[in-house]
């Protein structure tokens, strides 16, 4: 097992690492921006150290420093977290070819998962269901235009290498493909240096299923359910809930078993999350990520493990602590995504907080990275708190979160929370009767009534 282990990250994220750190006996290190020299995650782990000036391009991002840090404090391991260098290939390569241990997937696996195209072809190749569309990048209008009369109208133009929305364009009819692919080349050259694009089916009114799956890198895999993110605003996901509303039992353990198979029979290591559009009763597989969710504490609140305790064992050469027949559904999770942001606009609100109390008691975790006193910076994502509640079914997590929502003290700062307490008093989300569009129309009319 690992000595110590150094955390390329920050915030909330950076402290659940930690944690698991804390009770395995391994030491961490913090690296930290000057922006974030009081952050709680520099002030619970271990050590830490300053690897470069405020913007995360010369800090988080900058994988020299974090390789000297590694180096200064003899971390013997990189977690990485989510987002910042967690899905970045060349990152993992440059950490191997320093003798160190990346926790979380290879670097072809990473490669592999990265371009969508690739992706899809692989997942077409392992028995995945997928979206009708294109087989390749599409690489001119005119190519746009027949492909799309075979798909059939609606159609969604994305970027090969796309994420976060951006690259993303919908043509409803023909009348309309132009616009959209030349518009989704031009973002996707602008956001990611590449422009290629790809065509698939849009879907009218599906949800968000996300199936988690964990892979010992030997050729063993499991499942652990699926979560319902479909709540999402700008591509983004707002609140996540496991097990789905919209999923029974047979359901879950026949596209579970598709997705253990699939990662095993690659050999994938350790935490991915297979994300597919599920609507009347069909899965089409959209992406993989290679990395720990934000929304993973759903998937521990009903089956009772630690991921990121798995994901170090499994880093380490250790075997999984859980077979497919160790894992049993129990009650029901709902986790809500706090962010610095003043309503309606969304408008991000960095600023000191100066007063926060989390809630409490049973069936309540608070994972977030606030205190009194703290000056959240206007570098980073808005994300400041995640909170999860767990209950014996769905109803009761719902009251619970209600009640949690309402202990919940941030002041100094504009935040998300009161967008929640909305949200419970509706009857679609009260029964679960939602899709991806559900919240972008529900704003769209809350804005236009207020």
């Amino acid at each position: 097992m690992f000595q110590k282990i150094l955390i390329a990250n920050r915030g909330e994220i950076a402290l659940r690492v930690i944690r698991a750190c804390r009770e395995m006996g391994i030491a961490s290190v913090a690296v930290h921006s000057t922006a974030d020299a009081d952050a709680m995650h520099v002030r619970m782990a271990d050590e830490a150290l300053c690897i470069g000036p405020a913007p995360a391009t010369d800090s988080y991002l900058s994988v020299p420093a974090i390789i000297s840090a590694c180096e200064i404090t003899g971390a013997e391991a990189i977690h990485p977290g989510y987002g910042f260098l967690s899905e970045n290939a060349n990152f993992v390569q440059i950490v191997e070819d320093h003798g160190l241990t990346f926790i979380g997937p290879s670097a072809a696996h990473i490669r592999l998962m990265g371009d969508k195209i690739t992706a899809k072809e692989t997942m077409k190749a392992l028995d995945v269901p997928c979206v009708p569309g294109s087989d390749g990048g599409v690489p001119d209008l005119a190519t746009a235009r027949k492909l799309a009369a075979e798909i059939g109208y609606p159609v969604i133009v994305k970027a090969t290498a796309g994420g976060g929305g951006r690259g993303m364009k919908l043509a409803r009819s023909e009348a309309e493909i132009d616009a959209a692919f030349q518009t989704a080349r031009s973002e996707a050259k602008a956001a990611f240096g590449n422009p290629e694009v790809y065509l698939e089916k849009y879907l009218g009114n599906p949800r968000h299923i996300e199936i988690q799956v964990f892979g010992d890198g030997k050729g063993g895999a499991v499942h652990l359910g699926e979560r319902d993110c479909s709540l999402q605003r700008r591509h983004q996901k707002v609140l996540e809930e496991a097990p789905g509303p919209s999923i029974d039992a047979e359901t879950r353990d026949r596209i579970g078993r598709v997705c253990a198979e699939a990662v095993g029979r690659i050999g994938y290591s350790g935490a991915g999350t297979i994300e597919f559009l599920y609507e009347d009763g069909e899965f089409y597989f959209i992406e993989m990520n290679t990395r720990l969710q934000v929304e993973h504490p759903v998937t521990e609140a009903i089956f009772g493990v630690d991921l990121v305790r798995e994901q170090i064992r499994i880093a380490a050469g250790l075997p999984m602590s859980f077979g497919q027949d160790d894992l049993h559904l129990n009650g029901h999770a709902i986790e809500v995504r706090i962010n610095a942001e003043r309503l309606p606009a969304f408008a991000p609100c960095p600023g000191l907080v100066k007063t926060f109390h989390a809630p409490g008691g049973l069936g309540v975790r608070m994972d977030s990275a606030l205190y009194g006193g703290y000056r959240i910076p206007p570098y980073y994502d808005s994300l400041i708190a995640k909170l999860i509640v767990h209950g014996r079914d769905r109803p009761e997590a719902i009251a619970r979160l209600r009640r949690a929502l309402g202990e919940l003290i941030v002041d100094g700062v504009d935040t998300t929370v009161p967008l929640f307490g909305a949200l419970l008093a509706e009857p679609d989300i009260q029964t679960g009767d939602y899709s991806i569009h559900w919240l972008e129309r529900w704003l769209a009319r809350e804005l236009q009534q207020g």
